[in-house]
């Protein structure tokens, strides 16, 4: 299933004591890349978010999780005060009025804005109990956050797929007018080779059919077009797969780009040419829309 590497999600729960937010948003970013913002007090948690947030799918993308846990039960939970870095953070606050003329206007309330003078203690924590009362809300935002992925991948995939389908209607136009070009050589190299010298030398017919098969050797694209048939076959197997996808079309899309562009370089005619920017224009906009996909 195509999924969008943009996406949005949010739930709100509650555990004994707790009241817990979970939200999570991502971007698009080359690889997986998951930040996770606890409070410091369950900050042991980090790794068991991250773990989950990989086991629930989720293969690429800048993922930043942003987790709330207020503490309606402070039971086991003490403030204790750092008395050496609260010494010298005063020490430095005195000497920074009376090198700097400033008034000395130190109060609790104003020392107490830096945190770092706290150490927050909990009494021995039961980690897999917390990990326990996190786990339903934070499967909880997942669940919003792979919908809303999905639900824009799908949109995603009935766009790409009908690009792709322009660009196929494109390529199968191509065949026939090299072909055309291919049988119609030798009567243009005749008639070109008349302009210039007249019947004033012999025509040696068997040179020009060897002259015209070179060149109709030279401008065929029956190798490209039958790769490219091979890689729109390969393109919708794709989409179709329930695993993360970007790359893998990615990386068969520049392949399509290159035989396109190997087939702009072959073309003589003028149609071929046109049909060439008008499938880079397509394919160009395919590839744009990869960029967000997982």
């Amino acid at each position: 299933m195509i999924r969008s590497m943009t996406a949005f999600g949010r739930a709100t729960g509650k555990a004994p004591g707790r009241d817990i937010i979970v939200e999570i948003k991502s971007v698009n970013n080359r690889f997986f890349d998951c930040q996770v913002k606890l409070p410091r007090l369950f900050s042991f948690l980090e790794e068991n978010v991250k773990k989950q947030i990989a086991a629930r799918g989720i293969a690429r993308g800048k993922v930043d999780v942003f987790i709330t846990i207020d503490v309606t039960d402070t039971a086991g939970v003490e403030v204790e005060i750092d008395k050496t870095y609260a010494k010298s953070y005063i020490a430095a606050l005195h000497k920074l009025s009376e090198e700097f003329g400033l008034p000395c206007d130190i109060t609790t309330m104003r020392v107490a804005q830096n945190r770092d003078i706290f150490a927050i203690k909990k009494a021995e924590e039961d980690a897999e109990a917390e990990w326990q009362a996190l786990l339903p809300t934070l499967n909880a935002a997942l669940d919003k956050f792979i919908a809303a992925r999905e639900s824009e991948g799908e949109n995603m995939r009935r766009d790409i797929s009908e690009k792709k389908e322009n660009v196929k209607a494109l390529a199968e136009k191509i065949a026939p007018l090299s072909r055309a070009d291919a049988e119609n050589q030798y009567a243009k190299m005749r008639e070109r080779i008349f302009a210039l010298v007249g019947d004033t030398v012999p025509l040696d017919e068997t040179k020009l059919i060897t002259e015209c098969a070179v060149f109709a050797d030279k401008i065929a694209v029956d190798e490209e077009t039958v790769r490219l048939a091979s890689h729109f076959e390969a393109f919708d197997n794709i989409l179709k797969s329930e695993e993360p996808v970007g790359r893998k079309l990615d990386f068969l899309l520049q392949e399509m780009n290159r035989e396109t562009n190997t087939i702009g370089s072959k073309a003589c005619n003028v149609e071929i040419a046109k049909i060439v920017v008008e499938m880079k224009s397509e394919l160009e906009k395919i590839r744009e829309q990869i960029q967000n996909i997982e």
